[in-house]
């Protein structure tokens, strides 16, 4: 038996603006949408950079619930982009919050974090170096390294 393919499943409060955040900050396209007679939207699928999201709201009855408001969170999305100040910078305005700003990392990366509209943490990043992995090993030790 072979895994294919890891698909990300987010609960989200309210499909509809979640789906015009995504849009809007990532240029995700809606690509499925399933809704029951009542108007919930069971299943929700956005096409982001060629990867399929996947969305619904919430489902208590299955315990499938969105992020609570200011809760800390176990799950962070990365995604790669071209200008990750001016993604980050389109995700503030289209209603994300700032979690930590941009700036290079030690892996290579210049990144930032933020928390979309619906609760979840999206860390955004482009590359800026190659790094060997004996060398990102060397700086995270450095950067870790009691004072």
């Amino acid at each position: 038996m072979a895994t294919r393919e890891l698909f990300a499943y987010l609960c989200v409060p309210d499909a509809e603006a979640a789906v015009a955040f995504y849009r809007d900050v990532f240029d995700a396209q809606e690509t499925l949408r399933l809704v029951e007679a009542g108007g919930r939207i069971g299943h929700l699928e956005v096409s982001l950079a060629g990867t399929t999201l996947m969305l619904c709201e919430p489902y208590p009855e299955y315990d499938i619930v969105p992020p609570q408001a200011g809760a800390p969170s176990s799950v962070t999305l990365h995604v790669h982009v071209d200008d990750a100040d001016a993604v980050i910078e389109r995700a503030l305005s289209a209603g994300a919050q700032l979690l930590m700003p941009a700036r290079d990392q030690f892996y290579g990366e210049r990144s930032g974090v933020v928390r979309d509209p619906a609760g979840h943490r999206w860390n955004i990043g482009h590359s800026i170096e190659e790094v060997d992995p004996r060398e990102m090993q060397r700086r995270f030790e450095t950067l870790t390294a009691p004072c």
